[in-house]
């Protein structure tokens, strides 16, 4: 329901503090991002929460949440973070809809507790073990990191977003839905790009999904690509993850964020793919 208050808290949990917000009412939805904090899911969780209560969150050192250490953040440790996170919210199971890092994270999640989640929605995860170039794609990703080390964040994002296909496109029509960010979320991005660049991008695009374990678990698990996005990166980790479940793949409204050009439209599709049996 647009204009639904929204209640924020913070969970201590093991090494680091988490910041996360609720809203509306209904069964439980976590939106869940990696490195993408609880501000860019503001729009579409609250066109969700005329049916659920939506549950955002900060990863642990990214926006108001903290950690105590400063190495690097894996999948699975973040998916103990969000375990710690459903406890909390009373154990579920719950929905989860995880967005690039956030669907790899949603991914180590049902691997480890799959009794606490209902349905994954693991929308274009970056899977690049699962590509038959993935070694090649994996040295792209140490060039990146690389290059952070030598040369700074921006030239390693516009490398990151070359590679990845992430780039706007050439001739992309003037009237698609674009996302603007408030300043504000501006430099709230900015903060989180050196975190995903020292702490993440090799931890996330390194993990390899447990598929024996994620056929067996009692989860629906969707496998979610943008309409527009065919052909980048994260479009074809999410086909060739959905290969390897034996499952479509779920054609979503946009590109990687289409939820932030178009969050009503998102909004709905998600509800719609949620309320599905399996």
């Amino acid at each position: 329901m647009p204009g639904s208050p929204t209640t924020a808290q913070i969970l201590d949990v093991p090494g680091a503090r988490l910041y996360y917000e609720r809203r509306g009412a209904g069964p439980l939805l976590l939106l869940i991002g990696s490195p993408m904090d609880s501000t860019g899911f503001a729009a579409l969780a609250d066109a969700l929460a005329d049916e659920y209560t939506v549950v955002t969150y900060d990863p642990r050192g990214i926006g108001d949440s903290s950690r105590d250490d400063t190495g690097d953040v894996t999948p699975e440790q973040q998916a103990e973070d969000v375990h710690h996170l459903v406890s909390a919210l009373g154990g579920g199971p719950a929905d989860v809809f995880g967005s690039s890092g956030g669907a790899v994270v949603g991914l180590a999640l049902v691997t480890t507790y799959p009794g606490q989640v209902r349905t994954l929605v693991a929308h274009e995860p970056p899977v690049i073990d699962l590509l038959p170039d993935s070694t090649q794609l994996r040295a792209e990703m140490q060039d990146i990191y690389d290059t952070y080390r030598t040369d700074g964040a921006d030239k390693a994002m516009q490398k990151f977003l070359a590679h990845a296909g992430l780039m706007p496109a050439a001739g992309q029509q003037a009237d698609a839905p674009h996302w603007q960010p408030s300043p504000q979320q501006i430099a709230r991005m900015r903060a989180s790009t050196d975190h995903f660049l020292a702490h993440l991008i090799r931890p996330t695009t390194d993990y390899r999904p447990d598929i024996a374990a994620l056929r067996a678990a009692p989860v629906r698990i969707v496998v979610a690509a943008g309409a527009t996005s065919k052909g980048q990166l994260p479009n074809r980790t999410a086909v060739a993850l959905a290969r390897q479940l034996g499952t479509p793949v779920a054609e979503f409204p946009g590109d990687h964020g289409g939820f932030l050009a178009a969050p009503e439209q998102f909004g709905r599709e998600l509800a719609r793919v949620l309320s599905e049996t399996s």
